[in-house]
C-alpha cells in the first residue's frame, strides 16, 4: 500500500469510495456506516470535494493498493497550528484490516511535516465504537459538541446527532 497526496483526477474515485464508506446500503458491509443515523446516498459530491481539495492549507492522502486502486483516503487541512482531520474512508469490505490506521498515522506525519502542534476532529457523538477506536489511537474527546449540519444536500439525520470534537496532542 502507499499513501500519497490524491490530485484533481482523483475526485471521481474518492467521492465513490466516501459515499460508499458512510452511506447506503454498501457502507453497511463495514464498520464506519452513518446509514442508520443519516438517511440517504452521499456523503459527498465531486463539486464539494474538488472545492475541500483546493482550499488553502488542504490536502486529501490517498491510499492504494498494489494494483493501484484507491482504497482508502482522508481529508486534511492546516488551521493555524492544528490539522483538521475529516472524512476518512476505507473501503467497506477492506475495513477492519489496519488501512484505516495506516491512514492516521500518515496523517500524523503530515501534521508534524506542517508543525503542527495537535489533530482534531469531529466524529458523531453516538458513534461510540469509532470514537472508543479514536481513543485507541492517542484521540480525546476535548468536551466540545457541535451542530449537525442542516443542509440536507448530504443527508438528513433520523434522530438527533451533533459532533464530538477530538483531538490528539502531538
Amino acid at each position: 500500500m502507499d499513501i500519497n497526496p490524491a490530485s484533481s483526477p482523483d475526485i471521481p474515485v474518492l467521492v465513490a469510495l466516501m459515499n460508499s464508506a458512510y452511506r447506503g446500503e454498501q457502507s453497511k458491509q463495514g464498520w464506519t456506516t452513518e446509514a442508520d443515523l443519516v438517511e440517504g446516498e452521499l456523503r459527498t459530491d465531486e463539486k464539494t470535494l474538488d472545492q475541500l481539495m483546493h482550499a488553502e492549507g488542504a490536502v486529501i492522502l490517498k491510499c492504494t493498493s498494489e494494483k493501484g486502486t484507491i482504497i482508502g483516503c482522508v481529508y486534511l487541512q492546516k488551521r493555524g497550528n492544528k490539522l483538521y482531520l475529516g472524512m476518512l474512508s476505507v473501503s467497506p469490505l477492506l475495513q477492519a484490516k489496519g488501512i484505516g490506521k495506516k491512514l492516521m498515522l500518515a496523517a500524523e506525519t503530515y501534521a508534524r511535516s506542517q508543525n503542527c502542534q495537535s489533530v482534531f476532529m469531529r466524529v458523531i457523538s453516538v458513534r461510540d465504537e469509532l470514537i472508543a477506536w479514536y481513543e485507541r489511537l492517542g484521540y480525546k474527546k476535548t468536551g466540545i459538541l457541535e451542530p449537525f449540519p442542516s443542509d440536507d444536500r448530504f443527508g438528513r439525520p433520523v434522530q438527533p446527532i451533533e459532533f464530538a470534537v477530538m483531538e490528539k496532542n502531538l
